[in-house]
């Protein structure tokens, strides 16, 4: 994991650590985004396709590659800022055959993109997923069109181990980094910051409406998460709210919470596999059923 640095929020001018994230070159060297620490940081309150991707070159074989764009959310007020990123250089060339700069993005999001073996979720990328519905389009890898006897029985591009290999293991993620609960809006953060740890991509409250003392709504793409700030614990109907917000969206459905849980809720969350956690105040959510089990082990 990369060391931590201070990032000043623009709104609440809280000084909140931060730590690049560390993602797996195709070569299998660490890549850390090379952040701009001259630049101030800028509250993110409208998110386009082209900003949620950095380009970043990997110092060990020149790739050039896109990842998630460096982002935090403040602990104190919750607002979610962008960190500045150094562009890279396109006037040396990688020799890797790769593009070294960035590539055409389509405007709508979930469109397939041009396959890039260094881009998370695309064919050949090593153990990350990109967002929800966005993957590289069959039969492509980025190189020229298939030649040779071996053509005829294989796809281009498509990913798993080949026979007689073992499953390649999936890469770990960086330990998450807790921050202490103090107010309601603390846990809202929380919960949104370990969502966005556990892979899920534009954590936001919806419509930025104010957090009240009841339990907040959380959305994201494939996502409905409720969190529970109350110190009582959260019922059966809690559970079944979340669960039918989830399925009209066709969305995971996710539940923390302070106080814990009934003991109806959880088993009606254990028959409808709704992950449930449990937030204690120094910041760590705590999974509390096997469908949460589950879902830290595997990501988004």
């Amino acid at each position: 994991m990369a060391e931590a640095v201070p990032v000043r929020c623009p709104a609440c001018l809280r000084e909140n650590g931060y730590a690049a994230p560390v993602f797996p070159c195709a070569c299998g060297s660490p890549v850390t985004p090379p952040l701009d620490l001259a630049a101030p940081p800028l509250p993110l309150t409208h998110r386009t396709w082209s900003d949620t991707w950095v380009a970043v070159r990997c110092t060990a074989c020149g790739r050039v590659s896109e990842w998630p764009h460096p982002e935090l959310g403040c602990a104190s007020c919750g607002t979610v800022v962008r960190i500045a990123v150094h562009p890279v250089d396109t006037g040396a060339g990688s020799g890797t055959g790769l593009r070294d700069g960035l590539p055409a993005r389509p405007g709508v999001r979930g469109q397939a993109r041009e396959a890039d073996p260094g881009r998370p979720g695309a064919p050949g990328a090593p153990g990350l997923n990109g967002p929800a519905g966005v993957t590289g389009p069959a039969g492509t890898d980025g190189t020229s069109g298939p030649s040779g006897p071996s053509a005829t029985s294989t796809t281009s591009g498509t990913s798993g181990p080949a026979p007689g290999q073992p499953p390649a293991a999936p890469v770990p993620r960086p330990a998450f980094r807790p921050v202490t609960i103090r107010t309601a809006r603390d846990a809202v953060a929380t919960a949104a910051l370990y969502l966005r740890w556990l892979g899920f991509q534009d954590v936001r409250q919806p419509d930025g409406r104010p957090i009240p003392a009841a339990a907040v709504d959380l959305r994201a793409p494939g996502l409905v998460a409720q969190v529970d700030p109350t110190t009582a614990p959260a019922g059966l109907r809690a559970v079944e709210c979340v669960w039918l917000n989830g399925l009209t969206a066709s969305a995971t459905s996710v539940y923390f919470a302070l106080a814990g849980y009934t003991q109806d809720a959880r088993s009606r969350a254990d028959d409808l596999g709704i992950p449930l956690f449990v937030m204690d105040l120094t910041g760590m959510p705590q999974p509390v059923n096997d469908p949460a089990d589950r879902l830290v082990s595997a990501g988004a």
